[in-house]
């Protein structure tokens, strides 16, 4: 009995000093994030960067993104590329009847914004405060190693919060790190803590008030969280826009991505429905990249669902923004993708304007 007891207290002792051990790594780790309050967001001055860390490695499946030169040169639509991937997670028997899904649950009530939430519901948030706010949680979740679908779906969140609940610009940051964290709770598998939302913003709102604003807005969204969005159709979109390109590696890839991401930044983004951006992104890369090709194809039409002329007001709020001729102050996703390990796609030339002749309806 006293030698159990001895193991008893050896293990104690030892539990007790790795814990002391993991919270002193968490507390450096915290030192390490620098803390931003927006505070009265029209004063874009005032929001100090948050530094950026190493991104996540390239996955396998971006590693061996090989097309092999019969893939490439095919142009028949009916052929569904995702049945030629080894990747199980590409879902290849049941991937026709999954889209045909996400495009039916996109267009339904309850996963969409107001698409004028700002002139019928809020009384002090304005538009330009709104890019300030999707702007700085870019950087916050490229701060925390957050996944692509948690910035996006806590973005959607956001503007289906604000269609139906009014908020002052004091709380609207209170807003954004509440819905960054359902969307952490959905899709992440290690999800960063309230702490951590609290320590981000310098403090600025106390734990009790970021969970309190976490049931307001599951109560308001009606615990509606798996919304399509953006990226949801990217990844096929551009799966497919690479197939006439012969490109091996992931330009294209960073630059829909960039494109896709920017479009968060203008308000006027909420009325477009997520499959029209990713498919007006994938318009305004291939352009980027071939200017003097047809950013279209009948491929892309068949995938798609969407004639060229379908995507013109879409492509050009983007292409304003690619410009900088809107949100011209809003860098961190610029900054972001002018990093190398995102082949600088921020810094890729592109002509001012589109010829009104890739908007007709093609016929390759």
């Amino acid at each position: 009995m006293a030698d159990d007891k001895e193991n008893f207290v050896r293990m104690t002792r030892a539990a007790t000093k790795r814990k002391a051990s993991m919270a002193a790594i968490i507390d450096d780790e915290r030192l390490g994030k620098k803390r931003v309050v927006l505070g009265e967001l029209p004063n874009l001055s005032n929001i100090s960067a948050i530094p950026r860390k190493s991104g996540r490695a390239p996955t396998k499946q971006q590693k061996k993104k090989v097309v092999s030169k019969a893939e490439t040169t095919t142009k028949e639509p009916n052929i569904d590329i995702d049945t030629r991937s080894d990747d199980p997670q590409m879902c290849a028997p049941y991937v026709t009847g999954i889209f045909e899904y996400l495009r039916q649950m996109e267009g339904k009530a309850k996963s969409r914004p107001m698409i004028d939430y700002i002139e019928k519901i809020q009384k002090d948030v304005t538009p330009n405060m709104r890019g300030v706010l999707v702007d700085w949680l870019v950087e916050v979740a490229e701060e925390y190693k957050l996944l692509s679908d948690t910035l996006y779906l806590a973005v959607s969140y956001i503007d289906r919060f604000l269609s139906v609940k009014t908020v002052s610009r004091q709380k609207l940051q209170l807003v954004g790190v509440s819905a960054m964290l359902i969307a952490s709770k959905y899709e992440e598998i290690t999800p960063p803590n309230v702490e951590d939302f609290c320590y981000i913003t310098d403090n600025t709102y106390t734990k009790q008030e970021i969970v309190k604003m976490e049931a307001d807005m599951l109560l308001a969204l009606q615990f509606e969280l798996g919304n399509p969005t953006n990226i949801t159709f990217l990844r096929r979109f551009t799966k497919v826009g690479q197939e006439d390109f012969n490109m091996a590696d992931l330009k294209m890839e960073f630059l829909c991505n960039y494109l896709s991401e920017l479009s968060m930044l203008d308000y006027n983004s909420v009325k477009f429905l997520p499959s029209v951006v990713a498919a007006s992104t994938v318009f305004l890369a291939r352009f980027i990249i071939r200017p003097k090709q047809h950013p279209w194809s009948i491929m892309l039409e068949e995938y798609t669902k969407y004639k060229a002329g379908d995507l013109k007001e879409c492509v050009g709020m983007i292409h304003d923004l690619y410009l900088s001729r809107k949100g011209p102050a809003l860098q961190a996703i610029r900054e972001k993708y002018k990093q190398h390990k995102f082949k600088c796609v921020a810094m890729m030339p592109v002509s001012p304007e589109l010829p009104l002749t890739f908007y007709e309806d093609v016929n390759i």
